[in-house]
């Protein structure tokens, strides 16, 4: 399911209010965004905390450049589909001097003067990590650019494309804007807010339960739901789960792609009375440097002659973050500080993992952005087998929170399997089922978040 009714992000939202209606299409103008659309889901997982971009560069109908922004820190979309039109140049080129200026990284001097950059998001016109993409466009003689989406950054919003005007470029905005707006759903969140765009995952029986009532959860779900989930952890910056999970199961919460590389999310545990074993998996493997770990706690911890202080200073030892965060009024951590401190880290993202009094405590925050569902095709009964979210809940039915745009999303032929509801992602290509969901709707952009707000918390093991 995904997170809310369907909106657009706010940079966008009030577009036709300036006097700015979408560019109508020509007759190639959605297949060359779309093919930028696709490009863009290629950074998938390594662009956070920046957006998800695609660029394609045409000319005489022709594509003659393409690329999208392939890791955090490194080119972006638009000069990544430079050097494209400048590479593919040199390999056409008829005599040595224009082959030469190709690869020497020219491309105004190549083959992208006149051309029409089409772009997913509206370029940068700031320094950072990189260079503007707005000089580079105007250097290589681009004649127009048509834009997606609107970028919220403060340090955009508006400049890039005035940049581009300035230059003579002749700039069509919110072509496509909703299908590149589903791109970005998580950067647009972080943008806004400085707090990380939430993610609740779990799977279930067809009856809504999460375990026996013995306790036996392994397995609910089949492996298409647990490669999944690693592509959630893979585009997600963060994991957390409560303490009562740890002590339970001793999870190691790391992101295994099936021997392709991944990236390796901060694994939150909500402890508010620090009870984590030191011996534990996610300990251990946080001191064998595979993969980070941050406990949040609301134990005095500063004092290292208290037992509290001097388990967070061998946790610190270790490798492990130690976090200070208020209780709420039933002495968990509480979740709101929590997610701005995990924001003030950079953190723009954030799967909860369970179990089901952690995703109570979110939901009854109004605190979820999306829920990620895996869905399988069993009837656990019995009255006292565990749903996946506690909490308080809501008190009557117009409290309870709405998923909006729901979508099913198959995964895998055997019986095992399941069916996941997510969102919508790119139409008619294999991709992790994960993608569908983050690409499916913006964030709560204008009018809150997700969940109704001030129930009170039940058990969580916080």
């Amino acid at each position: 399911m995904a997170g809310i009714p369907e909106q657009r992000c706010e940079a966008n939202a009030d577009a036709e209010a300036q006097g700015a209606a979408p560019a109508a299409l020509g007759a190639n103008e959605a297949r060359f965004m779309r093919r930028a659309i696709e490009l863009a889901w290629r950074g998938w997982g390594w662009t956070n905390p920046n957006p998800l971009v695609g660029c394609v560069l045409v000319r005489d109908g022709r594509i003659i450049g393409e690329g999208w922004h392939e890791k955090c820190g490194q080119a972006h979309a638009e000069r990544n589909a430079l050097a494209d039109c400048a590479r593919r140049a040199a390999d056409g080129a008829a005599d040595a001097e224009l082959a030469d200026d190709a690869q020497a990284g020219d491309p105004a001097r190549g083959h992208a003067r006149g051309a029409t950059a089409y772009v997913t998001l509206e370029p940068c016109c700031h320094t950072g990590k990189q260079p503007p993409c707005t000089e580079a466009l105007i250097a290589a003689g681009v004649a127009r650019v048509v834009v997606g989406s609107r970028d919220p950054n403060p340090l955009v919003a508006g400049k890039g494309s005035a940049k581009l005007r300035e230059a003579g470029i002749r700039v069509d905005e919110d072509v496509l804007r909703g299908e590149c707006d589903e791109l970005n759903p998580i950067f647009f969140r972080f943008i806004s807010r400085k707090t990380p765009y939430v993610v609740a995952k779990w799977a279930m029986s067809a009856d809504g339960k999460i375990a026996c009532a013995s306790g036996d959860a392994r397995w609910v779900s089949g492996p298409e739901s647990r490669r999944d989930t690693h592509e959630l952890r893979h585009r997600l910056a963060a994991i957390v789960v409560g303490i009562d999970t740890v002590m339970a199961d001793d999870p190691l919460l790391t992101c295994r792609r099936g021997g392709e590389p991944g990236n390796q999310p901060l694994r939150v545990v909500l402890d508010s009375r620090l009870r984590i074993p030191e011996d534990c998996a996610l300990v251990r493997s946080c001191a064998q440097d595979e993969a980070p770990l941050a406990v949040a706690t609301c134990a005095s911890v500063d004092d290292p002659a208290t037992d509290a202080g001097a388990k967070a200073q061998r946790l610190r030892t270790l490798g492990v973050e130690v976090l200070r965060v208020p209780q709420d009024g039933a002495g968990h951590v509480a979740i709101r500080p929590l997610l701005r401190a995990l924001g003030e880290k950079g953190i723009d993202s954030l799967l909860v993992e369970g179990g089901s009094g952690i995703h109570g405590a979110f939901f009854d925050e109004g605190a979820v952005d999306e829920a990620v569902v895996y869905l399988a095709p069993k009837v656990v009964g019995g009255a006292d087998a565990p749903s996946p979210v506690a909490g308080a809940g809501a008190a009557r039915m117009a409290e309870a929170a709405v998923l909006g745009r729901p979508r099913a999303h198959a995964l895998g032929d055997e019986p095992e399997d399941h069916v996941r509801a997510g969102g919508r992602g790119p139409r008619g290509r294999s991709h992790p089922a994960s993608r569908d969901a983050l690409g499916a709707t913006a964030p709560a952009m204008e009018g809150g978040d997700l969940c109704s707000t001030g129930h009170r918390r039940g058990k969580r093991g916080a």
